[in-house]
């Protein structure tokens, strides 16, 4: 297939059942949003340290596209087994994993990934190449997981959305707002704060802070930063969960029974690096259910457009 359908719902593809299962998670995604869904198998030539006899090159690259045709038609089926009727659209492209996700990510409304990989995507979320797709993608990636490994990934419960105060976790906010909506689920804004840490800093004077005045300042800011967003969704149930403690014990705790994660790739206070080393991959490689990361910086999109200007302040605190 040439050329890249604007606004899909991509899937990778790497033979995998973890894939698969993400795949038909894909396929639900693009049936709320009313988009196509893309399946993407890449692969590339294995690299090698002496000549290869004549022939061998294409030998091998033809062997590798079939294998991905065969992939993707088994993909294929099993969403279509579960969405008849989706448009659904295959491509099989040799190249870098992570160079050609990031490409589609240009085009796409969403990236979806499985937790476990075969193949071209073997390591995909392991270390360096998951920051280096988060880092540059253009649109949100979404990792699929279940609550164990070979299970699927649930469909009930809330939506969870980390926040930390601060303007670059409003395109996660939203989001995960839009994901609520289309889900006709309730959205809860998980925040985390520390008598020890304030801002991702190291709080003057700790020992003399009291809690209580620390967890009002952060219930208030967090009300505060939810209010427009509780005016442009006015009918969607909003639940602010202000929790001492680290982020990402938080959030997998509070994730056991949701349905998904939302995450900013970037931020302070107690979302601070959430997507830089043992963080961001103990949330990906431990969370319960799929775990949605989005970066600020694409204005144009859905996803990060913020809320209009508003004052309600009918936002329900699950803290009362």
């Amino acid at each position: 297939m040439s050329g890249f359908p604007e606004g899909a719902v991509v899937a990778g593809i790497d033979g995998s059942s973890s894939a698969v299962r993400a795949a038909v998670w894909a396929g639900s995604e693009a049936l709320r949003r009313g988009r196509p869904l893309r399946l993407v198998q890449i692969y590339a030539l294995p690299p090698v340290n002496a000549p290869m006899a004549f022939g061998t090159h294409d030998q091998v690259r033809a062997g590798l596209a079939e294998r991905a045709e065969g992939w993707l038609t088994d993909a294929r089926t099993a969403v279509l087994a579960e969405h008849p009727g989706l448009e659904v659209t295959t491509a099989a492209r040799e190249w870098s994993p992570v160079t050609a996700l990031v490409q589609e990510s240009q085009h796409a409304e969403l990236v979806v990934l499985g937790s476990r990989g075969l193949g071209g995507f073997t390591g995909l979320l392991v270390g360096s190449t998951a920051v280096a797709v988060v880092a540059h993608a253009l649109c949100p990636i979404v990792v699929v997981r279940g609550r164990k490994p070979h299970d699927p990934p649930p469909d009930t419960g809330p939506v969870l959305v980390g926040a930390d105060g601060s303007p670059d976790s409003d395109a996660a906010i939203a989001f995960a707002c839009e994901e609520a909506r289309l889900r006709g689920t309730r959205l809860v804004a998980v925040h985390t704060w520390s008598d020890v840490l304030a801002d991702g800093m190291l709080r003057p004077h700790p020992l003399e802070e009291d809690p209580a005045a620390i967890e009002r300042v952060e219930r208030d800011k967090l009300a505060h930063q939810f209010a427009g967003w509780q005016t442009k969704y006015p009918d969607l149930p909003i639940e602010l969960d202000v929790a001492r403690g680290r982020p990402v014990r938080t959030l997998l705790e509070r994730g056991e029974h949701a349905q998904l994660i939302v995450v900013g790739c970037r931020g302070r206070g107690g979302f601070t690096g959430m997507l830089l080393g043992s963080t961001s991959q103990a949330l990906i490689a431990h969370s319960p259910c799929p775990v949605a990361v989005v970066r600020p910086g694409r204005s144009d999109h859905p996803a990060e457009r913020g809320p209009a200007d508003a004052t309600a302040t009918n936002v329900r605190p699950l803290w009362t």
